[in-house]
């Protein structure tokens, strides 16, 4: 393992045995192993919790609903970087189904598959079958167009779908919009939505009061992170003007296997741990792909990140803790959107 890597692991390490606050090793915000987000929707502001130990114990009280983020499944890989892909989406399932209260449903952020081969689905299809949560929503990653630009995709996850596979859905008064970007992928592999889906997204949008909370689903992240690996979208722009009229928005996304958050106006930003394999944080290798971290300290840095967003461009706390900490949490001051990040370890 390069220097570099090895330092950034020791460093997380560090960072989860001491109490305090790391933003630096949050803007970092690498995590070794797959996760999910339970999102909750409270007063129409979605609240992310995860599934860790000691997130259980007020979850679901007092919420309007809640619905669980999953992403980067990569079934069908096999690399040292974690040999056993299928099993990991089976702890996530596990975690989602020991929860103490049952989501209303699963979104799936892409890279359901890694060659997006006939044998690859059916297995993710008997992994999901277990969850008890049985409504599950997907978008596609750019692994899962990779053989047949995604027509295997579409003929198992696609009905009822526009195009490439955008469509949207009403949930007890929250608009939520899965968006396609990984069909035409631009030079260095930036994510494209292409016209005619933004001229859908615009009508989609038309006529909803901007007081409906909106929340916009997709693989690749709907804003730039690290060009350079193509970690962005480069379209995003034109999307998101037609959002900056409601008061709530949320976007979620993929593809970078580590959590990042970003908070712009009204609109918030969140990226998912993969449940395959881990990937550097941006910049400090040469380039994007699966990183291999020693066995023995994989459950070591295992953690929970939690991060309470506020309204109107105010502070934000952020709080790194490893799993086995049973304490509570920071919180943040006024009331705005708290988002709580952990491993599955």
């Amino acid at each position: 393992m390069p220097n570099k890597q090895q330092d950034f692991i020791d460093q997380q390490l560090q960072d989860l045995n001491n109490d305090g606050v790391d933003r630096r090793g949050f803007l970092k915000c690498m995590a070794w192993a797959g996760t999910g987000l339970v999102w909750t929707m409270r007063g129409g502001i979605p609240v992310s919790r995860a599934f860790a130990k000691n997130s259980g114990r007020d979850a679901g009280k007092g919420t309007d609903f809640t619905f669980v983020q999953i992403s980067d499944s990569h079934i069908g890989f096999s690399k040292p970087a974690n040999p056993d892909v299928t099993a990991t989406l089976q702890t996530a399932i596990n975690k989602i189904n020991s929860m103490p209260y049952k989501p209303d449903f699963i979104i799936h952020t892409g890279d359901l598959s890694q060659l997006s081969k006939p044998s690859e689905f059916d297995t993710l299809d008997q992994v999901l079958k277990g969850a008890a949560t049985k409504q599950i929503y997907f978008v596609p990653g750019e692994h899962d167009m990779l053989s047949d630009n995604g027509d295997e995709y579409l003929q198992r996850y696609g009905k009822g779908t526009k195009g490439n596979g955008w469509y949207s859905f009403d949930h007890k008064g929250v608009h939520f919009v899965g968006l396609v970007n990984v069909a035409n992928l631009k030079a260095g592999g930036m994510g494209s939505l292409g016209h005619e889906q933004l001229e859908w997204l615009e009508d989609d949008l038309k006529g909803r009061s901007a007081s409906t909370p909106i929340v916009l689903f997709a693989h690749i992240p709907l804003w730039t992170i690290y060009p350079d690996w193509g970690w962005g979208t480069d379209d995003s722009e034109q999307a998101l003007s037609y959002v900056k009229r409601f008061g709530s928005v949320t976007v979620l996304n993929g593809h970078i296997h580590q959590i990042m958050q970003k908070v712009e106006g009204k609109v918030s930003f969140h990226t998912a741990m993969s449940t395959a394999f881990p990937q550097p944080a941006p910049g400090t290798t040469p380039s994007a792909g699966p990183m291999k971290v020693p066995a023995d300290q994989l459950q070591r840095v295992l953690g929970i990140t939690d991060v309470n967003y506020v309204v109107s461009g105010r502070s934000l706390a952020i709080v790194d803790s490893p799993l086995g900490d049973s304490g509570s949490s920071a919180s943040a001051n006024g009331v705005g959107l708290g988002v709580v990040n952990s491993a599955l370890g």
